[in-house]
């Protein structure tokens, strides 16, 4: 079964989130350092996961338990790779896909405005979400949901003799 895992320090689309996955029965992983509390929705399907504060400890927890099928999503260029890597399915929350094919150009450009930005730069902030964009991505994300249930998920071997 396809889980959902948001990075929620900053996710605008929380929301149509949670309303896909209670319309799938999907299970849901909000996880953020606490920087920003977020409310629990007393969804019993949402479980609000809170790591301690850190670089890159909330996309730890998530890298370290998505699987093949499952579907992240995250304006993290750096997550999204990682979630490629373990075959799961990362999305912008602007409904941009991450694939192999486009995850390295992102991270080189993502590099380019680091340096330009260390340098003293204005690379400019994430423009706001329109409905366009919010209408974008609830259609990507069906797609990741459809894609991610195609997708065969990894066997648990079990030992001669059990564990």
């Amino acid at each position: 079964m396809t889980i959902l895992y948001i990075d929620g320090d900053a996710c605008p689309v929380r929301e149509e989130v949670y309303r896909v996955a209670d319309r799938l029965g999907l299970r849901v992983f909000v996880v953020a350092n606490g920087s920003r509390p977020i409310r629990p929705t007393g969804r019993p399907n949402v479980e609000m996961v809170t790591v301690e504060a850190g670089a890159d400890v909330a996309d730890d927890w998530i890298a370290d338990r998505i699987a093949a099928g499952d579907v992240c999503i995250t304006s993290d260029i750096p997550l999204a790779s990682r979630c490629l890597a373990k075959d799961a399915r990362a999305l912008s929350p602007k409904g941009h896909h991450w694939t192999a094919d486009n995850i390295g150009s992102a991270l080189a450009g993502r590099a380019v405005a680091e340096h330009l930005r260390a340098t003293g730069i204005n690379t400019g902030g994430p423009a706001s979400l329109t409905k366009e964009d919010r209408s974008r991505f609830l259609a990507a994300l069906d797609a990741a949901i459809q894609a991610g249930r195609r997708a065969p998920r990894p066997k648990l071997i079990v030992p001669p003799g059990g564990f």
